[in-house]
């Protein structure tokens, strides 16, 4: 998460907080003290103290929510260290709303109180679609021309806490995806493909790989310019107004189309995009036709389509979003069993979070690259000739620590969409 406040002594402005609104918050009495939540939390695996766990965070969740007193700076650190990745809402005999509750956590914070310089910085980039593309030829330059050594062996990007966002920096790509790809066989449907705030231009790979396959099944592909962020990071970070806004701005343009789907290739983004509210006619068109790709490819599927084969053993890495809130990791499994060849397995201890967490990587990169460290030791025990995950910060996250050299991070699409194009030729 971003870093709401400038000093520690900011927190004892705090005020008291009133009920939270409906929102189920045991008391401390009432946890089971089973452990289970604290088996599967990542904060809990990296520093084995009861503050790093669900536990010891319900505990600082109670005091913000339930109107006891302000908490104090250690607290706060303990609760903003969690990756939000929600293994312990899976696990929770009691099935505490522990995301809910921690967003709202966070909006109670961030009442009245002032960003740092790079939380302002950072929510305006994701803000202003402009601004980001303006953006993207500056950063082109700064790693194709080698200004990106030289600023690295200066040590600015320590002294400015900028080190761990130029780390994940890639080349991105400059032209806008198009308005419409038609597919040259008969057509079965048509879909809006959601793109979000950075994929379109980070990792565009995947996208033309999920266009290649729509169009393969023979579906036409809509990409409406007008969509915008999923609102994930604002939500998370305590900025749930702003998070609305998006909410509703693409609810407004997804429902204007005249698609059978809207589809997202990223698990991250269909997390929130799944928790859009549905309290309206807006919401419940826009959740009626919200699909992950896999899920949509697996429905859709020809009987009769043909994969070239491929001698490759995968190993499927299953981010936090798809196992915990989407809970359709076994999608990914039946798709690659579409291609002939293939030897696919589960990544060891896929139940750890790898540190990606959305700003997690950039907020808390030590903690972040501990369980990276983690994830690679996993990568290595495997030995795969490839790793899949459905969401592009993880991929993103693991592919940087990564050497040229070692296999590489991509999206379950990019296998399907290649084997599919091989079988074309």
């Amino acid at each position: 998460m971003f870093d709401y406040f400038e000093s520690e002594d900011t927190v004892d402005s705090i005020d008291s907080m009133q009920n939270s609104g409906g929102l189920y918050l045991p008391d401390a009495a009432e946890c089971m003290r089973c452990g289970l939540c604290v088996s599967q939390c990542p904060t809990y695996h990296l520093f084995q103290t009861y503050e790093e766990s669900p536990r010891g965070r319900v505990r600082t969740l109670d005091k913000i929510l339930l109107n006891d007193p302000a908490i104090d700076a250690d607290e706060l650190t303990h609760l903003n260290n969690c990756l939000q990745c929600l293994a312990c809402e899976t696990v929770c005999p009691s099935q505490v709303a522990y995301g809910r509750l921690f967003d709202e956590a966070q909006a109670r914070l961030s009442e009245g109180l002032k960003l740092s310089i790079l939380a302002r910085l950072a929510f305006t980039v994701i803000e202003i679609k402009n601004l980001r593309r303006a953006l993207l030829p500056l950063i082109r330059v700064y790693i194709r021309t080698g200004l990106q050594s030289l600023i690295r062996r200066s040590g600015i990007l320590d002294r400015l806490n900028l080190a761990a966002a130029d780390d994940l920096a890639t080349v991105p790509e400059l032209t806008k995806l198009e308005a419409y790809y038609p597919t040259q066989l008969p057509r079965q449907g048509k879909v809006g493909l959601f793109t979000g705030c950075l994929t379109e231009h980070f990792d565009r790979a995947s996208l033309n790989a999920a266009i290649t396959l729509l169009n393969g099944i023979g579906y036409d592909v809509i990409v409406p310019s007008e969509q915008t962020c999923c609102g994930a990071i604002h939500q998370h970070n305590g900025q749930q107004a702003k998070a609305q806004l998006f909410a509703d701005q693409n609810q407004l343009v997804f429902n204007g189309l005249e698609v059978d789907a809207v589809v997202f290739t990223a698990t991250g983004c269909g997390a929130m995009l799944n928790e859009y509210a549905q309290d309206d006619q807006a919401g419940l068109l826009f959740q009626s036709r919200l699909f992950d790709i896999n899920d949509f490819l697996l429905q859709h599927w020809p009987e009769q389509q043909v994969m070239k084969p491929a001698d490759l053993t995968v190993a499927v890495h299953e981010p936090c979003s798809q196992r915990n809130v989407l809970k359709n990791q076994a999608a990914v499994y039946d798709l690659l069993e579409k291609i002939p060849g293939l030897s696919v397995q589960a990544l060891p201890d896929n139940h750890l979070c790898c540190g990606s967490a959305g700003s997690y990587m950039l907020t808390h990169p030590a903690n972040a690259n501990r369980l990276k460290a983690l994830k690679l030791d996993s990568i290595a025990q495997a030995k795969p000739d490839v790793v899949v995950s459905a969401n592009f910060g993880c991929a993103l996250h693991l592919n940087a620590g990564l050497s040229e050299a070692s296999v590489k991070v991509v999206h379950p699409l990019m296998l399907l969409a290649n084997q599919l194009a091989l079988s074309q030729q």
